[in-house]
């Protein structure tokens, strides 16, 4: 359990690190005169670089595990940061953010197997556990981002390479853990899985990756986008936007780890079904509310669909047996890659047709939710 607990911790700090970027977006679009299609490819260029890797170490991970590139991973991180506190250039920028999604990309695949094989077989909460890690520090950045870096400058950043020098640390344990505990976890051969053809489970992880897709673009519209549209349409001061980001990555983190657990004990088919589909009527409301109900509703938007990325993680290791390391990589990866993409798309969608038309657009996603049905039955299959 203390591995589980360690996995998860780096993962807060992790994700706080990433968390900098769109916590710091105003402050950097006000510095470097950025345009909204800018702001956009800084995500599109950290996420890619967290995301395009992945699917490869963790394929590759599953055949050769390798423990150290734990602790090797963050070191890209820690000079990402280094170098977003001196940077003076847009390119020098996405070089910095580059870096940081490097380490993204080497700690994911490899830190989720090892919140597997320290389950104890209880796979969606640790699932869970390891995810609100993530979820937890990204609601802590844009706290930490407005009380050390806005209105104090840009080489504040740097405060924060002591986050990842401390990842660093238990990450050096952490893999030595990993890497006396591999012969126990070797996965058997022919491991059992559902009894389903290759084509239903290809279809199958096929409508998983639709279902991470409508999820997390619309996520990554409140990630990115939510302190402008507060300041847009609220006239929200920078440090008051943030603290309703904060509680929308609150809520995210109390969906998330909510959602594990619950796949375990009802199955994770019916909390996908509940998270993504039952956001839908709060999204198609949002863009028309006030500010109170904004913030309520990002609340419980924030909440139910964030249950479902344990529960579809899971559920694509099921169908896949063996293949932990790959599948955490294209799920993760798939989430940072289509987040990126969508990010640079909506800022684009911003600057010509202002940032509230980018929400009413991105309401409609959630009702995608309604693919769960084409899921198969595997929990009553594999008994």
């Amino acid at each position: 359990m203390h591995i589980l607990g360690a996995v998860a911790f780096v993962h807060l700090l992790n994700d706080l690190i990433q968390a900098l970027l769109p916590s710091i977006y105003p402050m950097l679009k006000a510095e470097f005169s950025l345009s909204f299609t800018q702001v956009g490819l800084i995500t599109l260029t950290f996420q890619c670089t967290a995301s395009l890797l992945q699917p490869w170490i963790g394929l590759y991970t599953d055949r050769r595990p390798l423990p150290f590139l734990l602790p090797v991973g963050m070191c890209f991180t820690l000079a990402g940061v280094l170098m977003l506190s001196i940077v003076s250039t847009f390119p020098t920028l996405l070089i910095a953010s580059g870096l940081i999604g490097v380490g993204s990309s080497t700690f994911h695949p490899e830190a989720s197997r090892v919140a597997r094989m320290a389950s104890g077989g209880r796979y969606g909460f640790a699932q869970s556990l390891f995810q609100v890690g993530g979820n937890v520090g990204s609601a802590l950045g844009p706290l930490l981002a407005a009380a050390v870096i806005v209105n104090r400058g840009q080489g504040n950043i740097a405060w924060f390479s002591l986050l990842a020098v401390l990842a660093i640390g238990v990450l050096y344990k952490v893999s030595h853990w990993y890497s006396g505990h591999l012969a126990s976890f070797k996965p058997k051969a022919g491991g059992h899985g559902p009894n389903l053809s290759r084509n239903k489970v290809m279809g199958a992880l096929g409508v998983l990756a639709l279902l991470v897709f409508s999820k997390y673009i619309y996520m990554a519209s409140l990630s990115s986008y939510y302190t402008f549209y507060l300041i847009d349409k609220f006239h929200l001061s920078i440090g008051a936007a943030q603290l309703y980001l904060f509680l929308f990555l609150a809520a995210v983190a109390a969906g998330t780890f909510m959602g594990g657990p619950i796949g375990d004990r009802i199955g994770r088919k019916r909390v996908i079904w509940i998270s993504i589909l039952g956001a839908a009527p709060f999204t198609l409301l949002l863009p028309y509310v006030d500010l109170f109900w904004t913030a309520v509703l990002t609340v419980i938007i924030g909440f139910v669909i964030s249950s479902a990325f344990s529960a579809i993680v899971v559920f694509a290791q099921e169908l896949v047996p063996g293949k932990v390391g790959m599948i955490a990589g294209i799920f993760f990866g798939l989430m940072f890659g289509v987040s990126g993409i969508a990010a640079a798309a909506m800022g684009h969608l911003a600057d010509v047709s202002g940032i509230a038309y980018v929400y009413k657009i991105c309401s409609y996603l959630p009702l995608l939710g309604i693919l769960t049905v084409l899921l198969p039955h595997i929990e009553q299959a594999k008994k």
